[in-house]
């Protein structure tokens, strides 16, 4: 350990020293602190002696001081190895699919993955439309199992960060708090929306929704105070660290996944417009840059352009309006959820957000309409009118949530948060944008429709 103080104070005092010799001073020091052996007690020299010969001195236990420093040194992310930090995700970026790599052998880098890309988006898009024919019920199990799946690629890269492969229990802690989590906010929809029909049976379905709050509470403070028992001294920072990113991971993700939830009881429409915004935004946006792309939109993804991106706003603004036109027809898509008689009922009085409406154009507009005779007046669905400002928040904002990710992911020096979907990469890669999507719809909904 001094000669790890008397390295930093050379660099200290030195101002000629380069940044990559700092960063080689920052390895050396984690390789001193991790490997540093100690000399041989007395009792082993005396050993020695009585032997006539000397024998090495065993491994010793690092001291407390010398782990926390080496805790403290793990944090700086900026000696993560990249393919090591792949590897322990669960994540190589250089694995291809077999067959498809034989079977596209003779098409370039690019278009290799412009098709596989493409096959895995319209696989995708298939399936999302077979849940979507199941009905609500089968949504709602299907954003389930994305929110464990995303929460599993977020957590498993801070296990990979702060190497706590040797604390079991904070594994075991952080899926915990995640089912506690789960139980509470899905439980206040079953309150909410079951409600009815769950208080007049007389079974432990109706114990575990009067005390809701209460259980979910105590199942809370359970996790807190397993975490606080299961801390070791010379490994606080490193406990700490993760237990801070487990409340963060569920806030960003489950929290998120609630409101999308909240989305689908007030009417699938309100759940299947916002989403395919966000997937048609992506897709052409990904079109456009890919043939067109010149201009570099932002440092954080170095692909993204501003071809791209206005090619996207523009493809987002037209696919919006003319989906929300379709489903808005169908009582299917637009009636809220309702399950007060026991059953599915999937029909409504409409309201006049999906009533059709007359609208007036400008007066600009009658006078140039009235010289070429045509109608000065359009009749739409309101919801249309929802529709471009869900259009706009996904082509504008919602990016954000990409470029969001991107960064995090270069901060820990990995592609992407998985390797689940052959061209995109792990279920997060393919959902950073919808997190953002999910809480502007729920907030828009409450304040202007609601």
């Amino acid at each position: 350990m001094s000669e790890i103080r008397q390295r930093h104070v050379e660099v200290n005092d030195s101002e000629e020293v380069g940044l990559n010799k700092i960063e080689d001073i920052k390895k050396e020091d984690i390789r001193l602190v991790t490997e540093t052996p100690m000399s041989p007690s007395a009792d082993d020299s005396k050993r020695d002696d009585a032997d006539g010969g000397t024998t090495a001195a065993p491994p010793r236990e690092k001291t407390e001081k010398e782990m926390e420093a080496e805790d403290a040194l793990l944090l700086n992310t900026e000696d993560i190895d990249d393919n090591a930090m792949a590897a322990a995700i669960g994540q190589d970026s250089k694995k291809e699919n077999e067959v498809l790599d034989h079977a596209l052998s003779g098409l370039s880098a690019r278009w290799k993955n412009w098709v596989i890309r493409g096959i895995f988006s319209i696989a995708m898009i298939s399936g999302f439309c077979l849940v979507i024919y199941l009905g609500p019920m089968a949504l709602m199990c299907l954003v389930l199992i994305i929110q464990i799946k995303c929460f599993h690629e977020i957590i498993n890269i801070g296990y990979s960060v702060y190497k706590v492969y040797d604390l079991p229990w904070f594994r075991s802690l952080s899926w915990f708090f995640l089912v506690s989590s789960n139980y509470f906010l899905y439980g206040e929809n079953m309150v909410d929306y079951f409600g009815a029909v769950v208080l007049h049976r007389d079974d432990c379905l109706h114990f575990l929704t009067h005390y809701h709050r209460f259980i979910s509470f105590i199942l809370y403070i359970i996790g807190f105070v397993w975490f606080v028992l299961s801390l070791v001294k010379t490994h606080y920072l490193r406990q700490f660290s993760l237990f801070a990113w487990t409340h963060v991971t569920l806030l960003i993700i489950v929290t998120q996944s609630h409101l999308i939830l909240q989305n689908i009881f007030h009417g699938m429409v309100w759940f299947l417009v916002p989403v395919s915004l966000i997937i048609c935004n992506d897709i052409m946006a990904y079109i456009f840059g890919f043939f067109f792309g010149r201009t570099p939109l932002i440092k954080l993804s170095p692909k993204k352009t501003w071809e791209g991106f206005i090619g996207g706003l523009v493809g987002t603004m037209l696919f919006g309006w003319y989906l929300a036109s379709f489903l808005t027809k169908y009582d299917y898509f637009v009636c809220p959820v309702d399950f007060s008689d026991g059953h599915l009922n999937m029909t409504c009085e409409r309201t006049s957000t999906f009533s059709h409406a007359t609208y007036n154009l400008p007066r600009v507009v009658q006078f140039i309409f009235g010289i070429v005779q045509l109608p000065k007046s359009i009749q739409l669905y309101p919801f249309q009118l929802h529709t471009i400002g869900m259009g706009l928040f996904a082509s504008i904002i919602g990016p954000f949530g990409g470029f969001f990710a991107s960064g995090f992911k270069r901060a820990f020096k990995i592609k992407d948060f998985g390797d689940l979907i052959p061209g995109h990469g792990g279920m997060m890669d393919r959902f950073d944008c919808q997190l953002l999507m999910a809480t502007y719809v729920h907030v828009y909904h409450y304040s202007f429709v609601r």
